[in-house]
């Protein structure tokens, strides 16, 4: 996706959270360990951070941002680990909410096959009623961004490929003329 956003002269950062800041890589270092509400503290402080020193100076020097995980991924992986969406949206009430959402999702036997044929990444890999929560709680995530004002893009990856899941991204993207130099109409068969 940033390879299409690039080839149409778009000026794009790409970031993750946790950041591979001091905090970030701390919170990646110590995620089987720290959970509940104090992980959510640290991820949310990592994002003030990185909303602060890196998002907020690329987008006012006119450059999109693309974050691979943000705040629909905390509505969804603290309640896993526990935390009450109260607390979670009292927590992040201040960050900056994104232009667009998108929410990359499959079906839970998909998920779990993927999982297996990978490797775990985290500790949720290793709870085999993870993938339907997780698809339930994201789709929860996106009704509750969507009341805040967030554009949602949801888009199925079992019934798309990577190339096509890349160009309903970019034909998502707020500016119309990216989207309309980079769009591929989806066929009827992929429900995007």
């Amino acid at each position: 996706m940033r390879a299409e956003l690039d080839d149409c002269g778009v000026l794009v950062r790409q970031t993750v959270e946790p950041t591979t800041s001091g905090l970030g890589r701390f919170i990646s270092g110590h995620f089987s360990h720290i959970r509940g509400r104090a992980l959510a503290c640290l991820v949310a402080a990592d994002r003030y951070e990185h909303v602060e020193h890196d998002i907020e100076p690329w987008l006012r020097a006119g450059e999109t941002v693309i974050t691979d995980r943000y705040l629909a991924s905390t509505l969804v992986m603290q309640q896993l680990d526990g935390v009450p969406l109260k607390f979670l949206l009292d927590l992040n009430a201040h960050v900056l909410m994104p232009d667009l959402a998108v929410i990359l999702t499959a079906d839970p036997a998909l998920i779990a096959e993927r999982i297996a044929a990978r490797g775990p990444h985290n500790r949720f890999h290793f709870d085999p009623t993870a993938p339907g929560r997780e698809v339930v709680l994201y789709e929860e995530a996106a009704q509750t961004l969507e009341v805040a004002g967030v554009k949602i893009l949801v888009v199925n990856t079992g019934e798309a490929t990577p190339t096509e899941v890349a160009a309903a991204i970019v034909d998502a993207v707020p500016d119309s003329s990216v989207a309309s130099a980079v769009s591929t109409p989806p066929t009827t068969s992929q429900g995007l």
